[in-house]
Formats: C-alpha cells, structure tokens, sequence
C-alpha cells in the first residue's frame, strides 16, 4: 500500500472548505473560545476533536502547526488551529489547558 502523500496545511483546509467547514474557532483577548467573526463561544466540554492534522515546515523546523477538527454537540464542525514550536499564536496557559481539555474521537473520514 503507498502512503498518502503529504498535504500542507492549506490543502487540508481546502478539503475542509470543500465539504462545508469554514468556521474558526480563536481565543479572543477575553480568553473565550468564539466561532471567528462571531459571538459564539464553546467550552471544552461543548466539543470533540473528530481529527488532527499536524505540519511541519520543510526548511523551518519552528515552522510548524496543528489544525484540529472539532464537531459540537450539535454535530457542527469547526477549525482550530495552532502554530507551534517557537511561535505560538496564543501566549498563556489557557489556549493548551482548552485544547487538552475536550475530548478526542477521531473518524477516518476526515483522514485525508
């Protein structure tokens, strides 16, 4: 069997984009977990992370990220995403601790 190739992380939100995932979820400077452009926020509890992807730039090793598939109790579907490494997108403990906190369940469906 050949191994899928590789995909960056714009591909893999190309595919997301492609069946109908567009939200976004951030940190916003109140430490609320929103939908980007909106004022819905989630708690960890509110969530499952149904697939992680992670990147890692070829010529950067700092260059990397993690994009995490997350479904609500409503079925609903979001991103979060992380750089990692070096430069994080969120200073504090409260972007980790949220993460850590909601539980995985990863479908082969989103495995791209």
């Amino acid at each position: 069997m050949t191994p899928k190739p590789m995909l960056t992380l714009s591909q893999v939100m190309e595919k997301l984009r492609e069946r109908g995932i567009t939200d976004e979820i951030r940190m916003n400077d109140n430490k609320k977990f929103v939908i980007s452009g909106t004022e819905k926020s989630y708690n960890a509890e509110d969530l499952k992370i149904i697939r992680v992807y992670r990147f890692e730039g070829a010529s950067d090793p700092d260059d990397n990220a993690a994009l995490y598939l997350v479904e609500d109790t409503y079925g609903n579907k979001a991103m979060i995403i992380d750089s990692y490494g070096a430069s994080s997108n969120y200073d504090g403990p409260e972007f980790d601790e949220f993460l850590k906190a909601i539980p995985t369940e990863e479908k082969e469906e989103f495995d791209f």
